[in-house]
C-alpha cells in the first residue's frame, strides 16, 4: 500500500485519514496539522522521510505561478528541504492543470455558465490556472489577492491588472513570513466577516477554502462555491449560510475532499517519477486514466 502524507501548517482540528484505490493501487492518505508550528512541521517531515511515498505541503505554498513564471517562497523551501528521500509537492502542479481544466469542463458541459457570471476569486496567484481559465471563459472576475492576502481594499478586475501587480509584488512577497499572508494554525478555525460587498456581488466564490471561509459573511444565499478541500463540518457551515452549490476540484474520499497537495502526491506516486520530471501533459494524462471529474453537490 502506498502512503501519502500531507504535513500542514493549518489547524490539527482538520486532520483526517482515509484509504482509497487508484489505478489498481491501494493508498493510505493522511493529513497532519501542526497548528502553525514551523519547528513541528519540519520535525514531522524529518521523522517520516523515507517512510512515505510522497509528502504534500498543506496550509502553505512553496510555489506560486503568475503569467508563466514560478515564484518560490524561501521560508517554505527551507522547511521542505528537511525531506531528503521522499518527494515533496505543494499542489501547484495540479492547480496549474486540474483546476484550469475544471473551469473549462464546467463551462463546456453546461454545469456552470461562467460567461454570464460574476466571480470572486479570493486569491489568483495561489491558483493562476483557475484565474486564467476564468478570464478565458469571459467571466466577470474580481481577483481578491490584495484583500484576502494583504488586507488592502483593492479589487483587481482584469487579467492585465493582475499580471502587472504580480510582476511588481511577488518578488517581494515570497520573501515575507508566510503567516503574514495566509491563515495558519488556529486562525483557520476563526471566521471574521469582511469584504461582504464582494461576496454579495458574486454569483460564484472560488479559490482556496480557508481563504474563502476566513472572511465569509453569515449569509451567502444562492451562491456557488468552487474550491478544493472541504470537510463535512465545512459543508454544514455553507448550508447554514444558504449556499446553493458546492463544486470541488479534487475527488471525494470518505465523505470529504483532500487538498491539491495530497492529490498531486497520489499522481507522483502513481507515476513512479520525481515531481520535477512531470509535465502538465503528464498530470492530465494520469487524471484522464483516473476518470477524474469535479464533484458537484447541491446544498439547498
Amino acid at each position: 500500500m502506498k502512503r501519502i502524507t500531507s504535513i500542514s501548517l493549518g489547524s490539527s482540528a482538520r486532520d483526517k485519514a482515509a484509504t482509497a484505490r487508484f489505478l489498481g493501487e491501494d493508498f493510505a492518505i493522511e493529513r497532519i496539522g501542526t497548528d502553525g508550528d514551523m519547528a513541528l512541521f519540519r520535525k514531522k517531515l524529518m521523522e517520516l522521510d523515507g517512510q512515505v511515498d510522497a509528502f504534500g505541503l498543506g496550509g502553505t505554498d512553496m510555489y506560486i505561478w503568475a503569467a508563466g513564471r514560478r515564484y518560490t517562497f524561501r521560508e517554505i523551501e527551507r522547511l521542505a528541504s528537511a525531506a531528503k528521500k521522499t518527494p515533496v509537492v505543494d499542489g501547484s502542479g495540479l492547480k496549474n492543470t486540474l483546476e484550469r481544466e475544471t473551469v473549462h469542463r464546467l463551462q463546456r458541459e453546461g454545469t456552470v455558465d461562467f460567461a454570464h457570471s460574476k466571480v470572486l476569486l479570493v486569491s489568483a496567484v495561489d491558483r493562476f490556472g483557475m484565474a486564467e481559465a476564468l478570464a478565458e471563459t469571459g467571466a466577470s472576475v474580481v481577483y481578491g489577492d490584495f484583500m484576502f492576502g494583504l488586507g488592502l481594499p483593492i479589487a483587481l478586475r482584469s487579467m492585465p491588472a493582475l499580471q502587472r501587480a504580480a510582476r511588481l509584488l511577488l518578488p517581494v512577497i515570497v520573501r515575507l513570513p508566510f503567516k503574514w499572508l495566509y491563515p495558519t494554525g488556529e486562525k483557520q478555525n476563526v471566521i471574521v466577516p469582511k469584504w461582504e460587498k464582494f461576496y454579495a456581488e458574486a454569483d460564484i466564490i472560488a479559490g482556496d477554502f480557508p481563504f474563502i471561509r476566513r472572511h465569509m459573511p453569515d449569509a451567502l444565499p444562492g451562491k456557488t462555491i468552487l474550491t478544493n478541500t472541504t470537510r463535512p463540518v465545512d459543508i454544514e457551515e455553507l448550508k447554514k449560510r444558504g449556499v446553493a452549490r458546492l463544486i470541488t476540484t479534487t475527488p471525494e474520499i470518505e465523505g470529504g475532499s483532500f487538498g491539491t497537495n495530497v492529490m498531486e502526491g497520489v499522481l507522483v506516486a502513481l507515476s513512479g517519477r520525481k515531481p520535477d520530471q512531470l509535465t502538465a501533459d503528464d498530470y492530465m494524462g494520469l487524471l484522464e486514466k483516473l476518470n477524474w471529474q469535479p464533484r458537484v453537490q447541491a446544498l439547498s
